[in-house]
């Protein structure tokens, strides 16, 4: 998985830098001429609100009228007029509200239309590759967030000038309750505009970048996997998460600021007005007064307050950063680092030589236990190995011992539980040993592309067609890429087989800087000839280290060591000295060896069979305790005890 920051020359970077500054930094000017260039439509917007001030103010004078002159006063009639003007007044101001929308819309289309303009411009001339982002998102975001702004903005001030005016009217001492809260809680907002705008940037920032990681990490999840980079992918994104997370508190501690402007000038002054009323009433306010001051605040005030305070806090410094972006001034700020390294890139022979002295091994595990559970028990235990460079090693054993989690840990995809592991002389996990190992798994994978897209996916340069045709005649590729057409024929992953997959993924791995090559069965639907090949070419390698997780007793007698695993016990030698000393060792060779054909029929199906069922006992199957044998009438099994265990089943059955 490859995160990479794209970049252009510095001498062009700067000539951009230089030439879009001014649209950043006199953002505010040119959003000021903007407007004023739309003198008309914003005459009209204004005309269009007066109404909805109408609205508001017949929102308290109407009600204050009908109850003091009407109602109070045993007059319904008149009353029921002054509720059918207030109605009248809503009626007004909704008709007003239609025409409003249609003002902003004359206002907001321009400038969508120049920010479209702006960066399909942008694109075309410098080729950013941010221009469809820009266009099909940020322009639609600054669209929306600008008109909202213009309605909020917009609302507050006519609502609140016909409240104020509607409440001078009833009565004066009405603006002293009400006044000074309002005016509190708007210079309070006011005042923490600019602190929350910068921290809603930061977290929009951090957001992006987080979102930017991701996107680079989660379809590269595999290779990350196959170059050991977990902890530090995990580490890199682990901070991007932290900052988020920073940013985030830092906004919740102003948005704290923001309920509280909210709360003093908008809700405050429903308690005083409450609080204060027999005053107001002992000084010539009316009870009709009263009520209209507090329907002023709860259905005037209130509303276009929470409004206003959410549009600005939020939308607002939205709006200010995607407009910093679409100028140019921020292009590139949330790109993500490089979170990793490229699968392959790794160092040659004579960067695995210590700076003094005898190079370091190959790798080396240092009392290494592993198990897949707390409660599990340990599948490897206290394990000591170091292998030397240039050696050639077999790992065999019974299936379910550790031989794929031993690779797995050499190669960083698991953890031990205690010990440690190197590789080349670097930890694991880490980015140099992760770069001195290829691990091929028994299903190998391979990608729809060209055949040479294929082959040259672990290394970072361009790999010259010599190269690749001579590693596909050293590892046994060739006939096959002959087959489907040369280097540039397109592969489908899924027309293959499984023995072409893995022919495939070796060469693939062949041609890698690193020196260690790990084979997890990486040969299993090989024909023993082709198997063989791939083998010893990678044992030719320059300063190359194979390991082989072995299926065959060839792949054992052509390494110079092996390695017997079969649980918490171990043994390490080569084939002839294992032969002697390894009791496991002669029966997994006992078991791979087929009988000669003289002495009878041999098992219909292999001694490894995935049922570990077979067929039909022959005199060379091994009886070890471990397998079921079918040799009567269909249906008759003979239980493993019953077989002497660990000898030929010679005249048995």
């Amino acid at each position: 998985m490859t995160a990479r920051i794209r970049t252009r020359g510095r001498r062009g970077q700067d000539a951009d830098t230089a030439a879009d500054a001014p649209a950043g930094a006199a953002l505010p000017a040119r959003g000021l001429r903007f407007l004023l260039a739309r003198r008309r439509v914003l005459l009209r917007l204004t005309a269009w609100s007066v109404l909805e001030t109408g609205q508001t103010f017949l929102i308290g004078y109407g009600p204050a009228r009908a109850l003091d002159e009407g109602f109070l006063r045993g007059r319904a009639d008149v009353g029921l007029v002054w509720l059918a003007v207030t109605g009248l007044g809503v009626l007004l101001g909704a008709y007003g509200t239609a025409r409003v929308y249609a003002a902003v819309a004359a206002l907001v289309e321009p400038l969508r239309d120049r920010l479209v303009e702006r960066v399909v411009t942008r694109g075309v001339r410098t080729g950013d590759a941010g221009s469809l982002s820009g266009l099909t998102q940020q322009v639609e975001i600054a669209r929306d967030t600008f008109a909202g702004l213009v309605m909020v903005s917009r609302s507050f001030v006519f609502t609140a000038a016909g409240a104020l005016a509607g409440l001078f009217t009833l009565a004066p001492p009405l603006l002293l309750v009400v006044g000074p809260p309002l005016i509190v809680g708007m210079a309070l907002f006011a005042a923490t505009l600019r602190p929350l705008a910068r921290r809603q940037e930061t977290f929009l920032v951090a957001d992006e970048a987080l979102a930017g990681d991701l996107g680079t990490v989660c379809p590269g999840l595999r290779d990350i996997t196959a170059t050991g980079a977990e902890a530090q992918i995990a580490a890199g994104t682990g901070e991007r998460v932290e900052a988020e997370l920073r940013a985030a508190r830092a906004l919740a501690h102003w948005g704290v600021l923001r309920v509280a402007s909210l709360t003093i000038g908008g809700q405050l002054p429903i308690v005083l007005l409450l609080a204060a009323g027999p005053w107001l009433l002992s000084h010539g306010v009316t009870a009709g007064a009263l009520v209209g001051a507090l329907a002023y605040v709860t259905q005037s005030l209130l509303p276009a307050l929470r409004n206003l305070i959410h549009g600005l806090g939020t939308s607002g410094s939205r709006l200010t950063v995607v407009l910093r972006r679409l100028a140019g001034k921020d292009t590139g700020t949330a790109r993500p680092p490089d979170t990793g390294p490229r699968p392959g890139p790794g160092p040659g022979p004579a960067d695995a030589t210590a700076d003094h002295g005898a190079p370091p091994p190959a790798f080396s595990l240092a009392s290494v236990t592993f198990a897949y559970g707390p409660a599990s028990a340990p599948v490897v235990q206290d394990l000591d190995l170091a292998l030397p460079p240039g050696a050639h090693l077999a790992v065999v054993g019974p299936s379910g011992v550790g031989k794929s989690t031993l690779t797995a840990l050499v190669a960083g995809l698991l953890g031990p539980s205690h010990g440690t592991i190197r590789v080349g002389g670097h930890p694991v996990p880490g980015p140099k040993a992760a770069a001195a190992r290829v691990l091929i798994p028994q299903e190998a994978y391979v990608f729809s592309g060209t055949l040479a897209e294929n082959l040259a996916y672990l290394r970072p340069d361009a790999v010259p067609g010599e190269e690749l045709l001579a590693a596909a005649e050293a590892v046994g590729l060739a006939p096959l890429a002959e087959r489907l057409g040369g280097l540039d024929a397109r592969i489908d992953p899924a027309a293959l087989s499984a023995g072409e997959r893995q022919l495939i993924a070796l060469t693939r791995a062949y041609l890698s800087h690193a020196p260690l090559a790990l084979l997890d069965e990486a040969t299993c639907h090989l024909d023993p000839g082709t198997e063989e090949r791939a083998e010893r070419a990678f044992a030719a390698r320059p300063g190359g280290t194979l390991v082989v997780v072995a299926h065959r007793i060839s792949s054992a007698r052509r390494a110079g060591r092996v390695l017997v695993m079969d649980g918490r016990s171990t043994a390490y030698g080569s084939h002839e000295e294992l032969m002697r000393s390894s009791g496991l060792y002669r029966d997994l060779v006992g078991s791979w060896t087929p009988a000669p054909a003289r002495r009878g029929s041999e098992p219909a199906l292999a001694l490894r069979d995935a049922y570990r069922v077979d067929a039909v006992a022959g005199p060379g199957l091994a009886g070890d305790g471990r397998h079921v044998v079918a040799h009567r009438p269909v249906g008759e099994v003979q239980a493993p005890g019953d077989l002497r265990d660990g000898g030929s089943l010679g005249r048995e059955g």
